[in-house]
């Protein structure tokens, strides 16, 4: 049982510059003790999101919590390259951190969150904002570790809206669907925040300069939002700006913002090869009657969250 007020999570990630924005949040809050970052391959490489990842946090002064290089490729097919032209070659929009030092610790990301989860039994909460590799790893080698985990939140999915990937799929979950579906499948309390809402969340120009004001990690970020930007100008949005995925999912992880629905209800995804690959299946049928406890159901997906986040996101990150 850990002795610290602070509430102990783990972060498996795709560092790239929502994945960034989401880590500098994390550490804004003072309720929060980061106790371990995994990468995944997703935006960019596992390897090179370590690296992204490891360089970020010493900029924010951490040189400590372990970083860990996750799953490469994905439970049953290769990784398929990243994401340069949203993220950039290096993940973070081409933008240069100074150099940690550090490098990743031995153990991969499965192995450094199943030891964790065992450090904090029933404490530890986990945030996954990549493909979900990495947990499913984690489950194959204990399938006790949900009862050791206190709560899962994840960026992913789309329940009543379209995917961004292909029509039906959103691209964390797209990217390894058999690991969503293990994820999903888990006994653990799972809550999933997907485009649904992240879509309604944006952060656009001004909010960037505001960033390029603050100090070193704030002015970093900032400058990664410029090639995020160009990608969402390709006829995404219809202003200069971005989508705030991974920031959000970390917002109602830590309950800086509550969602205004989120019902329970069962869920799974799709693993076919067909177009509804990585489609998350939510049963929303319980819609005209006031979403009803449903027997066993266990993931809570989040279909509201209207609290206005881009200003309390920068002024945090800004801060640091």
């Amino acid at each position: 049982m850990s002795t610290t007020a602070r509430r102990p999570f783990y972060l498996d990630c795709d560092t790239g510059i929502d994945d960034s924005l989401a880590i500098a949040f994390l550490y804004s809050r003072p309720d929060i003790e980061l106790r371990g970052i995994g990468t995944v391959s997703g935006n960019t490489s596992a390897a090179q999101g370590a690296r992204n990842s490891l360089d970020l946090i010493a900029l924010l002064g951490d040189r400590s919590t372990p970083v860990a290089v996750g799953a490469h490729d994905f439970l049953e097919t290769g990784f398929h390259g990243g994401a340069p032209h949203v993220h950039g070659d290096n993940g973070i929009g081409g933008v240069t951190l100074p150099p940690s030092g550090r490098e990743p610790v031995a153990q991969d990301a499965a192995e450094l969150l199943l030891s964790l989860a065992r450090q904090h039994a029933g404490e530890l909460e986990l945030l996954a904002v990549g493909p979900l590799t990495n947990l499913a790893l984690a489950l194959r080698r204990d399938p006790e570790l949900p009862a050791l985990v206190k709560r899962v939140t994840i960026m992913g999915g789309a329940a009543l809206v379209p995917g961004n990937v292909t029509p039906a799929a959103e691209a964390n979950i797209w990217g390894d669907p058999e690991a969503a579906a293990a994820v999903f499948a888990a006994s653990w309390p799972l809550t999933v925040v997907g485009l649904d809402v992240t879509m309604a969340h944006r952060i656009g120009e001004p909010e960037r300069q505001r960033l390029l004001e603050g100090g070193p990690a704030a002015r970093a970020i900032g400058a990664m939002l410029d090639h995020y930007y160009d990608f969402y100008a390709e006829g995404v949005l219809p202003s200069r700006g971005a989508v705030l995925h991974d920031p959000l999912a970390a917002a109602i992880a830590t309950g800086a913002v509550t969602p205004e629905l989120a019902p329970v209800v069962p869920a799974e995804v799709d693993t076919t090869d067909g177009p509804d690959r990585g489609r998350t299946l939510f049963d929303l049928r319980g819609r005209y009657r006031g979403y009803p406890e449903v027997a066993g159901a266990h993931v809570s997906v989040v279909l509201q969250a209207d609290a206005p986040f881009a200003s309390m996101l920068v002024e945090a990150v800004r801060a640091l």
